[in-house]
């Protein structure tokens, strides 16, 4: 579920960009980078994890820019307290 990380700060352009980078690194199989050194080694992961990534940028588009990525969909939901007759 999306947080709404890449709304507040973001610009559309910028979170299609972070979206164009996570699709790059899924496709090329690229979530965890490893090198070595005079006999020492380093692992760095990224961030957020690209799921994450691709969910946050999901979220955030149509809200920066609703009219080149739609409204976002609105959350409808009832609620009833007490009794329920029969």
């Amino acid at each position: 579920m999306a947080l709404g990380l890449f709304v507040i700060g973001f610009t559309a352009s910028e979170v299609l960009q972070i979206q164009a980078k996570a699709k790059e690194m899924l496709l090329e199989g690229k979530t965890l980078m490893s090198w070595g050194e005079s006999g020492s080694t380093a692992t760095k992961q990224f961030a957020m994890p690209i799921r994450e990534v691709l969910e946050e940028c999901a979220h955030a588009l149509p809200l920066l820019d609703p009219e080149t990525f739609g409204r976002p969909p609105r959350r409808v939901g009832s609620t009833r307290v007490g009794f329920l007759p029969k």
